[in-house]
């Protein structure tokens, strides 16, 4: 007897309306990804090619499939890869496998934004240059990332196997 299982049917954004608004759609693309279930793909409608949202995905371990479809629009369809979860690095972190472990680990989970950037912010002030913390946040952190790299900390983070934890390490830079 073979049991079959079937990847969950895909989630869906149209982001149509809101640029149509006048809006930024990122937020709500990255809220769809993170209501994604484990192997679930995400189908994104929107009034053009969105080129850039590509790297962002496939840093997020997804690949994509777009096509043109009725009146100029685009239908994007965003697959999760077979591969392990992928780590997203700040673009000038050296090899994450080299930190030292981390000195301070925080649980953010409960808290609402922005707390949790506060918290880890604060808490990379309190650390060497070269200390490592680590942090478990219910969502990812997008905002908290430029605010790493302005201040020169490197970070390295992904989600865990069931996408509800966003896992983030931060190795703290040079304060001079």
């Amino acid at each position: 007897m073979t049991i079959e299982t079937k990847s969950p049917a895909p989630g869906e954004i149209d982001v149509r309306p809101i640029l149509r608004n006048g809006g930024e759609p990122f937020q709500a693309i990255m809220e769809a990804v993170n209501g994604l279930r484990p192997g679930q793909a995400l189908r994104l409608l929107a009034p053009f090619c969105p080129q850039p949202l590509f790297n962002v995905m496939e840093g997020r371990g997804f690949s994509h499939e777009a096509q043109e479809i009725e009146g100029g629009d685009w239908e994007v369809m965003f697959t999760p890869k077979a591969a392990g979860a992928l780590v997203e690095v700040s673009a000038d972190a050296e090899n994450p496998d080299t930190w030292p472990d981390p000195v301070e680990h925080l649980d953010l989970t409960e808290l609402d934004p922005p707390e949790p950037m506060v918290r880890i912010l604060a808490a990379a002030e309190r650390l060497q240059p070269g200390e490592v913390l680590f942090a478990l946040l219910s969502r990812e952190p997008i905002f908290l990332f430029p605010e790493l790299s302005k201040r020169g900390h490197q970070w390295a983070g992904n989600f865990d196997e069931t996408r509800t934890t966003f896992r983030i390490f931060v190795r703290v830079g040079d304060k001079g």
